[in-house]
């Protein structure tokens, strides 16, 4: 019985662990995301007039951080 006991404990920490990597690469994803837009909307500014190359320059320099970090996934995605 114990043994039974023991390999249920371990099956449940084994999913819980999977369950908190799922939820960390889909956090990471959406802050990927969230960048790439950010890079999208400096770059509009940038060409309608109303934004500046450093405001585009930064937003790029933190989404290539990201995929430093984070890797290039969630372009593919």
């Amino acid at each position: 019985m114990a043994g039974f006991l023991d390999r249920a404990k371990e099956q449940a920490q084994s999913a819980l662990n999977q369950g908190k990597q799922k939820v960390d690469e889909v956090q990471q994803q959406r802050a990927g995301n969230d960048l790439l837009k950010k890079l999208g909307a400096a770059y509009y500014a940038e060409r309608r007039g109303s934004g500046t190359p450093d405001a585009t320059q930064q937003a790029l320099s933190a989404l290539e951080a990201h995929i430093a970090t984070h890797g290039d996934g969630f372009l593919r995605a």
